[in-house]
């Protein structure tokens, strides 16, 4: 199921994510939700207005990405952002902490979970290109 969302610059970066989770052996994704056990809800604003949402699954089975929410599985941590602040910070050119400060990321939940999220991007951007650190 394609990712990409119309109108939503951030559904590139996430695809790439998928991408490079898709290209990871069963152990190596069974490692990364051993490492993070958490899932994440990305709400995500256009210019537009519009709100589309992501669910990056860290917790169960070999992990897994999703456009929307997921049926009976609730996040751990929601992250509302904008999405030209999404695309800035996943090519490095934003800071995730400085966001934050700024009200420009709203998190609720396990706020501490983004701290491991941040190791999964890091092997993602090792391979893909993605930078996003939060």
């Amino acid at each position: 199921m394609s990712l990409t969302v119309e109108g939503f610059k951030s559904s590139a970066v996430l695809t790439q994510i998928d991408d490079h989770l898709k290209t990871l052996s069963d152990a190596e994704r069974q490692d990364q939700v051993k490492k993070v056990k958490g899932v994440f809800q990305f709400n995500v604003k256009n210019k537009a207005g519009k709100v589309a949402t992501w669910t990056f699954d860290l917790k169960t089975g070999n992990g897994a990405m999703h456009k929307g929410t997921v049926t009976g599985v609730k996040p751990d941590i929601t992250i509302d952002i904008a999405d030209d602040d999404f695309v800035a910070l996943s090519e490095g050119k934003a800071n995730g902490q400085k966001l934050f400060m700024s009200g420009k990321i709203k998190v609720k939940g396990a706020v501490m979970l983004a701290t491991k999220l941040d190791s999964v991007l890091n092997a993602a951007k090792e391979k893909s290109g993605v930078k996003a650190k939060l």
